[in-house]
């Protein structure tokens, strides 16, 4: 079983009650963060898990709002892990992301020196390795394998998405993409997928062109449920709501992507979470045995 817990659902529009994109996937005795928008450890706190918990970060692109909080993890991890010779924090991400790791350490030099000079069992800097990839297998460890794909989220580039695999089970997070070939060949058949969303129809009335840019490289509701059908997944999971999802119109959300897939949907707040099955199959219900 993968658990999938969508840790901020939020967009780069602050909101009191959705932290920045980020999701928690639980594979095995592994721990991964995918994205990690701003609020990301108070969510991942209130999930039973912390920055010295994970196996790895995974980075599906460099968008301020999706690497909002990537010092916080850093940091935090380097001074919340006890144990002597700690192992270095993995991060995988597009070309990059490498980059924007060594500008996030140089932010963060003069709390890092303080650091160093107070404590005695601290003798170095944050231990981080980053592994730049755009397709391919980028993870196998303990019986848990990971995929990455190319995604469309131009003039965004390159941008990934994830496919994590564990005894039978697959869920793929897709990151900002509009519909592509290479989300299409990384989903498909998974278990489940994870899809950013928004509604086109609102926020092509809003009055600021700005906001009404992100309709040509984001999915629409309607957009991800067809990926998700093309790829004949099992459950369809919608995240990084645009505008924010309102309680009460969660229905309409739900009806929107049901309209072009018939699986099983979910949505919902912050700390959502999913059990993915091995198994699951074409009707979204995993198979007694």
């Amino acid at each position: 079983m993968i658990e999938v817990t969508l840790l901020g659902t939020g967009s780069p529009i602050p909101d009191a009650d959705r932290a920045g994109p980020s999701t928690l996937v639980r594979a095995g005795t592994q721990t991964f963060l995918v994205d990690c928008g701003r609020g990301v450890l108070q969510r991942l706190t209130a999930a039973g898990s912390s920055a010295a918990a994970l196996s790895a970060l995974l980075l599906t692109h460099l968008h301020s709002d999706h690497i909002a909080d990537l010092g916080d993890v850093i940091i935090t991890r380097w001074i919340g892990t006890f144990s002597p010779d700690p192992a270095p924090l993995q991060i995988i991400g597009p070309p990059g992301t490498a980059e924007v790791v060594e500008a996030t350490l140089k932010a963060f030099a003069h709390d890092i020196g303080y650091r160093i000079a107070h404590h005695a069992d601290i003798t170095g800097p944050p231990a981080v390795q980053v592994h730049e990839h755009t397709e391919g297998q980028v993870w196998e460890h303990d019986g848990v394998r990971i995929l990455v794909g190319p995604t469309d989220h131009r003039p965004v580039t390159p941008t990934i998405g994830f496919r994590v695999e564990h005894d039978g089970a697959s869920v793929v997070l897709a990151g900002d993409t509009v519909p592509c070939a290479g989300l299409d060949a990384l989903a498909a058949g998974a278990g489940a997928l994870v899809h950013t969303v928004i509604r086109t129809d609102l926020v092509a009335q809003m009055p600021v062109q700005r906001i009404r840019d992100i309709c040509d490289y984001h999915s629409s509701v309607e957009q991800a449920a067809d990926t998700a059908a093309r790829a004949g997944v099992g459950i369809l999971i919608l995240t990084h709501y645009v505008p924010a999802l309102v309680h009460g119109q969660e229905e309409d959300w739900r009806s929107r992507a049901a309209a072009h897939f018939g699986r099983q949907i979910e949505l919902g707040d912050d700390l959502h979470r999913v059990e993915v099955h091995p198994g699951v199959c074409a009707s979204g219900i995993t198979p007694a045995g």
